[in-house]
């Protein structure tokens, strides 16, 4: 692999307070979008706020924006929209807090008829998801993502040693923490789909944080007497090109889907673009400080090492 910084010597242990004072402000703003979540105050997709979904068959296709705009024109602005494009099928939802009286799916098919008089179409399903089923499907997003801290810290322990494990999991913690609270300064749809994003971008975030301790455990075991900041500025210098090219090369893919691949994908690419970055980040500048800054730590570290 080119490598596009060569090598460097960049002190990041001494930048950690700078780093944590950032990353305390992100976890901050996570934890608050945490709570407005629970309370239902957050922009909350159909999955947890309740609504209705409808999928439609038509003899002929309808593009989304011809459907998004026929819905926004008869006052049911802000639905999901999913186009089955080889199928001419669209998938309508339309969150609870934006229905009206009347049933939202009749709603629906009343309002395509009127506006597509020459379509013919058919009511494939109609869903109705209560606010109960929401807050199910919330309880078991939160459990999701608690299991997937857990399993990472076994697997770390086992693989290196405990501190290691507690410091990946806080780095992943920290990352999920962070694209929640932008999510909801942005006032984006916290969904499902979202959830699977927060989800993949801890798997990514782990195997980042495994290089980086992989290479720190190497020189633990050949330059202990370095001391420890000096050890861990030295494992992260040798793996930083490495690790930027990685995350460039996923950046990459992902910011085409998330300005050209449409309304679906938009939120999930971009849960994905924004967890890249703060995971290459995390990895850096909080995982290893961790490391440093663990109780009792720096000697038994050198001599374990």
């Amino acid at each position: 692999m080119i490598e596009i910084l060569g090598k460097t010597n960049i002190d990041f242990m001494g930048k950690r307070k700078i780093a944590f004072v950032f990353s305390g402000i992100m976890v901050a703003l996570g934890i608050l979008a945490m709570v407005q979540i629970a309370r239902g105050a957050a922009n909350l997709g159909i999955d947890f706020a309740g609504g209705t979904a409808v999928q439609l068959k038509f003899d002929r296709p309808i593009r989304t924006d011809e459907a998004r705009a026929a819905l926004e024109r008869n006052h049911l602005a802000g639905a999901e929209i999913q186009e089955f494009v080889s199928e001419n099928k669209l998938l309508i939802r339309v969150k609870a807090a934006t229905t009206i009286e009347e049933k939202v799916a009749d709603r629906v098919v009343a309002i395509f008829g009127k506006e597509f008089p020459d379509r013919k179409l058919e009511v494939e399903a109609s869903t109705e998801i209560g606010p109960t089923i929401g807050h199910k499907l919330q309880e078991d997003a939160l459990i999701a993502i608690l299991i997937s801290f857990a399993g990472i810290i076994l697997y770390i322990a086992a693989r290196f040693e405990f501190r290691f494990g507690v410091a990946a999991a806080v780095s992943t913690f920290h990352d999920v923490l962070a694209v929640l609270g932008l999510f909801y300064v942005l006032d984006k749809e916290v969904t499902l789909l979202v959830v699977t994003a927060l989800l993949t971008l801890a798997g990514y975030s782990l195997t980042d944080t495994v290089v980086v301790f992989d290479r720190i455990r190497e020189n633990l075991r050949v330059r202990r007497r370095d001391g420890l900041e000096t050890i861990i500025n030295n494992g992260i210098n040798q793996v930083l090109s490495r690790t930027i090219v990685t995350s460039l090369t996923v950046v990459l893919v992902l910011v085409p889907l998330t300005l050209a691949g449409g309304e679906v994908l938009h939120d999930f690419s971009l849960a994905l673009l924004c967890g890249v970055i703060v995971g290459t980040y995390s990895s850096i500048f909080v995982a290893s400080p961790l490391l440093v800054i663990w109780p009792g730590g720096t000697g038994k570290l050198l001599k374990k090492g």
